[in-house]
């Protein structure tokens, strides 16, 4: 990464007011939208979103405790920190977002070098599981644990792949680690310091850590994105919500100074632009988009939920934001993206 000054804005309640970024990021191509009129069948049959996983091993868990609002389920272990669902139209979502992730990075799993036969991974956040089976699957020699809040896994797993509930801001169990994961973590973390603290601490020397994160605010490269669209006010309104309880939207691309202060070194950023919608003019890009639609209109409930109340929005007015993001996100005219960041680095040797 090339050196050069990159402002960070202050966030206190992860510390990143204390550091300055070392680095500029990687510059990204702008996507290329379609030129001609769209086949609205292109994606009808599109397959269905499955992890196939060879083992047979049994995870358990004693946490089963839930509790309900406004027709959605959240987990009881730490509740109230947490404003989203963990029901199962939320872990549908997850899982879309796994196979978009595929498409994205062409398969890749993961971007960290640790080589070919690793020992232990530990996936933090694991929510479904989905991605912590498929890397116990293509990883035969690696002992693969899943931690996470919520029970919310399966019962049967590739037999390398285990999964542990807890609180990824307390003390870690799991060391000599080759590779610990975070996707779609940042933003929901209240301390990122402690959490890379726990990381580093978990690695092996030479281990990696990775972030696969979400910038989420909505941006536009051809001015099609006009000031007060209806999908950037409903972002912007649940970067507010989601501050009220201690998290960042966009801190994912901001993460080079927390992780350099760790002590981590040989740090990487990938950046990928994601279409929000079918209007690109490359088909794997348009399918990416589709899948990133459907993700962000499974997420509007969910903001309708807890975020719009933790800002004091009224059903009414709650319903009726949503009612013009859902429409604004059929205009293919509107070229908006999200950023995805991918930052991995390493311990050092010594």
């Amino acid at each position: 990464m090339s050196s050069s000054a990159c402002a960070v804005e202050p966030k206190p309640t992860n510390k990143v007011d204390e550091f300055t970024a070392l680095s500029e990021l990687p510059e990204t191509s702008p996507i290329e939208p379609a030129s001609g009129p769209l086949d609205e069948d292109e994606f009808h049959a599109t397959e269905g979103i499955e992890s196939a996983s060879a083992g047979s091993a049994s995870a358990t868990s004693s946490i089963f405790a839930h509790t309900y609002e406004n027709g959605r389920r959240y987990q009881c272990f730490k509740n109230g920190r947490y404003p989203i669902p963990n029901d199962d139209s939320e872990q549908d979502r997850e899982d879309l977002k796994h196979s978009m992730m595929l498409e994205l990075t062409d398969g890749e799993l993961f971007y960290a070098p640790i080589g070919e036969n690793p020992q232990n991974i530990l996936d933090i956040g694991t929510g479904t599981g989905i991605w912590a089976m498929d890397v116990g699957d293509r990883y035969p020699s690696a002992r693969v644990r899943g931690i996470d809040l919520s029970p919310i896994q399966p019962s049967w797993v590739p037999p390398n792949v285990d999964f542990l509930i807890d609180d990824c801001e307390r003390d870690w169990l799991d060391q000599d680690c080759d590779l610990v994961h975070f996707r779609f973590m940042v933003i929901i973390l209240r301390d990122v310091p402690t959490v890379l603290q726990h990381a580093y601490t978990s690695l092996r020397p030479g281990g990696w850590v990775e972030f696969q994160e979400l910038c989420g605010e909505p941006l536009c490269d051809d001015d099609t994105m006009p000031d007060d669209d209806p999908v950037k006010y409903m972002y912007d309104l649940a970067g507010k919500a989601f501050a009220k309880f201690g998290m960042d939207v966009t801190l994912p691309k901001r993460l080079e100074p927390l992780i350099r202060s760790a002590g981590f070194e040989n740090i990487h950023c990938v950046v990928k632009k994601v279409p929000i919608g079918v209007w690109a003019q490359d088909k794997t890009m348009r399918l990416i988009g589709l899948y990133q639609k459907m993700a962000v209109l499974d997420m509007l409930p969910v903001i309708a939920g807890r975020p719009f109340d933790a800002l004091g929005i009224s059903g009414a007015e709650g319903q009726v934001t949503l009612a013009f993001a859902r429409k604004a996100l059929e205009d293919t005219k509107v070229h908006r993206y999200f950023n995805y960041y991918f930052w991995y680095a390493q311990r050092p040797e010594t």
